[in-house]
């Protein structure tokens, strides 16, 4: 009987392949069109593999940040970035992966008949949440190039040359979209259910990223003319920023190829031992017996209880059996999660806050300690170790050495620890910590913006040359509108 149904059943879908005739230059095989559940999906998926990416052909945040360096080919860690086109890998990975998606998910959106089953509630949470991504992706490639195409990109055909937009006007006009996205989510309504792989639809949490990501922007502006960042701290509290690390955009992979962690697809997919964790990391790690170095990197020797980090940017190759490793946790776990923004980089910005007095907030001793124990509780240190750690007289916001800015700025690298991007950021706008200068090179020549995508000078040429003019010019030493000091 089994047999006789599936005879019939290929009968059937024989005679229906037969009778169907496709036009010309029809793949069957290929969607002609997207549902925007689909497009918001591949778009989250796409802005965290490219944020978090370890593949030097699209992203050395990491080696500029120095969390890592290069084991045998140190040409990324000595800044080349021409040579495998890094920054138009990038750029081009957000423009066209996540941001066109974005743009085609939001038009279909927007063209959605409603019905009791789609109504102005959802469409509207849905739209918010996508604009959320646009304006956080819109947000990095102003942090890594300065101005960029914003009001003529994604035009494809009908604008392939777009002119670059000012930072500082990009910025503000990301300020208001996020005030719309704050408004505009309503926890009433559901958004994209189990399409969305961020957060599962919780628009309560959607929403306090967005006030989270509004602080930050503060924060990151604080130092430019103009900008009324108090404001915008009083503003972002007031919507609820992150109060809770279980509240924070963190991105946990699926754990199945292609869906898995960066590290899991470099050393275990790709096989590479191309990464070993700097000597300017664990050094200070070191120096201050950091108990979260035995939960990020392996004993060197084995079971000796000492780390060994590998010198940075050195211009000869290196034995990756040498130095310690990543540990196992973050190097083989294909479900090893990516944090976008948390409740430990809130307190970091709020303990800035108060030394700034911006917004109201006080007590930056109080957000600058929380912060760290949150560190230590997120990466499984025991409260007396993290208690003893902040003990320390070069740990303690009353005794340790320097301004405002080396103490936060100090640890808050250290707690961004893997986020390559934001910590890139950080360190520009901070100036902490001491960073070390590869060999042959001179601190002046530690990069603080990412040259335009290569392709421009050729593709886009009248452009790319108005940008780089406005800016100061098209160098990896040349300072953002924002990184004053």
């Amino acid at each position: 009987m089994k047999y006789k149904t599936l005879y019939s059943l290929f009968f059937i879908l024989a005679i229906l392949v037969s009778s169907c005739e496709l036009p010309d230059n029809i793949d069957p095989k290929s969607a002609s069109s997207v549902s925007p559940d689909a497009l918001f999906t591949e778009a989250e998926i796409a802005m965290v593999d490219q944020i978090t990416d370890l593949n030097v052909n699209r992203n050395i945040s990491r080696l500029l940040v120095q969390y890592q360096s290069e084991v045998t080919y140190t040409t990324e860690s000595r800044y080349n970035f021409s040579d495998r086109q890094i920054p138009d890998n990038f750029s081009g990975n957000l423009y066209r992966d996540v941001l066109m998606n974005l743009k085609d998910c939001k038009q279909q959106v927007s063209d959605k008949e409603l019905t009791p089953a789609f109504t102005a509630g959802i469409q509207k949470n849905q739209l918010a949440m996508a604009t959320l991504l646009e304006v956080y992706t819109f947000h990095v490639l102003l942090d890594q190039f300065g101005n960029i195409p914003y009001s003529e990109a994604l035009m494809g055909a009908e604008n392939s040359r777009p002119k670059y937009d000012d930072a500082l006007t990009v910025y503000q006009d990301l300020i208001v979209k996020l005030n719309s996205v704050i408004t505009d989510l309503d926890e009433d309504y559901s958004g994209f259910d189990d399409a969305d792989v961020l957060y599962n639809d919780d628009i309560g949490l959607w929403k306090k990223f967005a006030a989270s990501l509004k602080l930050r922007f503060a924060l990151r502006l604080s130092d430019v003319t103009g900008v009324n960042s108090g404001a915008m701290v009083s503003e972002a509290l007031a919507s609820g920023v992150f109060a809770d690390e279980t509240e924070s955009a963190i991105f946990h992979h699926y754990g199945i190829a292609p869906y898995v962690s960066p590290y899991y697809q470099a050393f275990v997919l790709d096989a590479r031992k191309d990464f070993c964790p700097t000597n300017t990391l664990v050094d200070m790690m070191n120096s201050m017996n950091d108990p979260r170095r035995a939960k990020w990197f392996t004993e060197y020797p084995g079971e000796s209880g000492e780390y060994l980090g590998l010198p940075y940017g050195e211009s000869g190759s290196n034995s990756y059996s040498k130095f310690s490793h990543f540990v196992d946790e973050i190097r083989v776990n294909p479900t090893y999660p990516t944090v976008l923004c948390d409740y430990i980089e809130v307190e970091f910005l709020l303990a800035e806050a108060a030394e700034r007095t911006l917004g109201g907030v006080t007590d930056a001793a109080g957000h600058y300690t929380t912060a760290i124990l949150e560190s230590m509780a997120y990466w499984g240190v025991s409260e007396a170790d993290a208690t003893t750690y902040l003990d320390r007289t070069d740990v303690d916001y009353a005794t340790a050495t320097g301004s405002y800015k080396q103490k936060i700025g100090t640890q808050k690298w250290l707690a961004l620890f893997d986020r390559g991007v934001e910590s890139w950021a950080e360190w520009r706008r901070l100036d902490f910590p001491i960073l070390n200068v590869p060999e042959g090179k001179s601190y002046s020549d530690i990069p603080v913006r990412m040259p335009y995508p290569f392709n421009e000078n050729k593709m886009n040429k009248t452009n790319y040359e108005a940008a780089a003019t406005a800016i100061g010019g098209d160098e990896a030493t040349t300072k953002l509108f924002w990184d004053k000091h």
